[in-house]
């Protein structure tokens, strides 16, 4: 691997790239799900995987929104469950995981300078793009860790979401670099 080291995006392009990994693994896992299991009550904020996962993916949308200039503020409220169907919903959050990660891929120093304007209900907030960078990838592993405990109440077994970051977790991640056609030298950019 060649990878600058000294780079400070670096650590924000392997987030997202280690955000849409673990987004395909856990929605694949969910694909395995017996009929019922996906819109079954669970304990959890939002009281089902599907609930859930659709969360997840509208929170993304409003924030991946806003890192590009977007306006769209809470329309995502609306309808807290656009993407019901499972498949559609993990086509959709791959496809945003992949804007994320462009979007992460294109930084350079000098825009982590940048102040991103966040259109809330009360008005415009603005945020260091850094800071919501990490905002939005903690507010992912959070949900991805009440989805996963919710998993464990089913017949399919909860998967590793967090093995993906370093060399030697390239063996635990050969199926999702696949599906994303990321090469080793890619991911450890």
């Amino acid at each position: 691997m060649s990878a600058d080291l000294t780079d400070p995006c670096r650590p924000h392009r392997l987030t997202a790239r280690q955000n849409a990994l673990a987004n395909l693994r856990l929605l694949n896992a969910c694909a395995r799900l017996e009929p019922g299991d996906w819109t079954a009550p669970r304990v959890g904020f939002f009281g089902s995987l599907q609930a859930t996962l659709n969360h997840l993916y509208t929170v993304d949308l409003f924030y991946i929104d806003a890192l590009h200039g977007g306006r769209a503020g809470f329309l995502h409220r609306d309808n807290p469950l656009p993407l019901p169907d499972l498949a559609r919903l993990r086509a959709a959050q791959m496809q945003l995981d992949l804007r994320l990660v462009g979007f992460c891929d294109a930084l350079k120093p000098a825009g982590l300078t940048r102040i991103v304007a966040v259109q809330r209900s009360a008005g415009v907030q603005h945020e260091p793009l850094p800071d919501l960078l990490l905002h939005l990838a903690l507010h992912a592993v959070h949900h991805r860790g009440q989805a996963h405990t919710m998993l464990s109440a089913t017949s399919v077994a909860p998967p590793q979401l967090d093995e993906f970051i370093c060399r030697n977790d390239c063996v635990d991640r050969t199926a999702e670099m696949a599906d994303l056609g990321w090469t080793e030298e890619y991911l450890g950019s």
